[in-house]
C-alpha cells in the first residue's frame, strides 16, 4: 500500500518550513509569492491532501453537515437532500447524506457515526417514534434540526409542511367529487406525517357531515410502491369497496394504481386515487397523479440554514423556530371521475 504524502514531506521537497506550508494553504497571502509558488508545485508534484480530519480536529469545527432520512428510495427525500445540499454548498460545507430505512436501530447507528465524526449539525427526519434516538444524541451536543416533522416536546429547530391540513386538502377534493365512501393507505402508523393526514382526512369528513366510519385504513410497513400494490390487493378484496382512496405518500399511490391497473379496475370512474408529495412521477404516472405537494427542495434548504445560523453562532444564544409551510393540491387524471 502507498504511503501517504504529509505536511512534513511537502515542505521537505520545497525546501522550507513546516509553518510555511501551512501558511500556503490556509494563509496564502501571508507567504512571498516565490516561496508559495516553489510550495505549490511540491504538493503538486507529491500528490499531497491535507487531512481534513486533522484540521477538524485542531480547529474544533467540521465542515459536513449531516442529513439522515427515512427512504433515499423515495424521491421527496432526493429533492429535500438537494435543497440541503445546494444551501450547505453556499456556506462552503459539505452534506453526508445516510439512509435509516424507516428503521430506528438504523437510525441509532448513523446518529452515533454523525457524533463519531463530530459534524457541524445534523438534518434529521426520524424513524424512532418514541424519541428515544433524539434523547440519546442530544447528550453530544450537537445541533440538529427536524426535517418533515414538526418538533414536538423539543427545544430544536424544525421545518415541515402542515400534514394535517395536506390531509384535509386531499379528502375535501375527494368529497366534493361526490365521494362518500373512501380509504386511507396510511403506511406505518407510528409515523408523525401518517398519523396527522389521517387527522386531515377525519376533519375534511367531519366537515361534509361524514363519520370517521366513511374512512377505511388500510396500515401499511412500508411507504413505498410494493407496499401500496398490496394494499391495492387488499381493497379489491374489500366487500364494500370505497370509491376513492387516498395515500400516504405518491409511491404508495403508484402502488395502488399499479393494483388497479392489473385487476381491471378503471382509475379514476371505478376508483379515485389521490398521493401525497408530487413526487416528478406523480405526473409521468399512466394515469397522471392528484396529489398534495409537498416543497421538499424549500423544505430541505430551510432546514441547512437553520442549522448553519445555529452552529454560526454557538457563542450566543440561539432562538429555535418552527417552520411550517403550506401544502397545496394538485389536480391531475386520478381523481376526476364524474360522479
Amino acid at each position: 500500500m502507498a504511503q501517504s504524502v504529509g505536511i512534513k514531506d511537502v515542505a521537505r521537497v520545497a525546501g522550507v518550513s513546516v509553518g510555511t506550508v501551512s501558511n500556503v494553504i490556509n494563509r496564502p497571502d501571508t507567504v512571498a509569492a516565490g516561496t508559495r509558488a516553489r510550495v505549490l508545485s511540491a504538493i503538486d508534484r507529491l500528490g499531497y491532501v491535507r487531512s481534513e480530519s486533522a484540521r477538524q480536529l485542531r480547529a474544533g469545527r467540521s465542515r459536513i453537515m449531516g442529513l439522515l432520512v427515512l427512504d433515499m428510495g423515495n424521491p421527496f427525500f432526493v429533492d429535500v437532500a438537494r435543497g440541503a445540499e445546494r444551501a450547505a454548498r453556499a456556506a462552503g460545507l459539505g452534506v453526508m447524506v445516510c439512509n435509516s430505512a424507516q428503521s430506528p436501530s438504523e437510525e441509532a447507528e448513523y446518529l452515533s457515526l454523525f457524533a463519531e465524526q463530530r459534524v457541524r449539525g445534523v438534518l434529521l427526519t426520524p424513524a424512532d417514534a418514541t424519541g428515544r434516538t433524539i434523547e440519546a444524541f442530544r447528550r453530544h451536543g450537537i445541533p440538529f434540526v427536524l426535517v418533515d416533522r414538526v418538533a414536538e416536546g423539543t427545544t430544536e429547530c424544525s421545518v415541515s409542511v402542515d400534514d394535517v391540513a395536506g390531509g384535509a386538502l386531499a379528502v375535501r377534493h375527494l368529497v366534493d367529487a361526490g365521494h362518500r365512501s373512501l380509504a386511507y393507505v396510511s403506511g406505518p402508523p407510528g409515523l408523525h406525517q401518517v398519523r396527522d393526514r389521517r387527522t386531515g382526512a377525519l376533519n375534511a369528513l367531519a366537515e361534509a357531515g361524514l363519520g370517521p366510519d366513511s374512512l377505511h385504513e388500510l396500515p401499511t410497513e412500508r411507504l413505498d410502491v410494493a407496499a401500496g400494490r398490496d394494499a391495492g390487493a387488499r381493497l379489491l378484496g374489500l366487500a364494500r369497496r370505497p370509491t376513492a382512496v387516498f395515500c400516504a405518500n405518491d409511491l404508495l399511490a403508484l402502488g395502488v394504481l399499479q393494483a388497479m391497473y392489473a385487476a381491471g379496475v378503471g382509475v379514476p370512474d371505478d376508483l379515485a386515487i389521490v398521493g401525497y408529495d408530487d413526487i416528478e412521477f406523480a405526473a409521468a404516472a399512466a394515469v397522471p397523479l392528484t396529489s398534495v405537494r409537498q416543497p421538499a427542495v424549500t423544505m430541505g434548504a430551510l432546514a441547512a440554514e437553520l442549522l448553519l445560523e445555529e452552529t454560526e453562532t454557538m457563542d450566543t444564544p440561539h432562538e429555535h423556530r418552527r417552520v411550517v409551510l403550506a401544502p397545496e393540491l394538485v389536480v391531475r387524471r386520478s381523481s376526476l371521475s364524474a360522479r
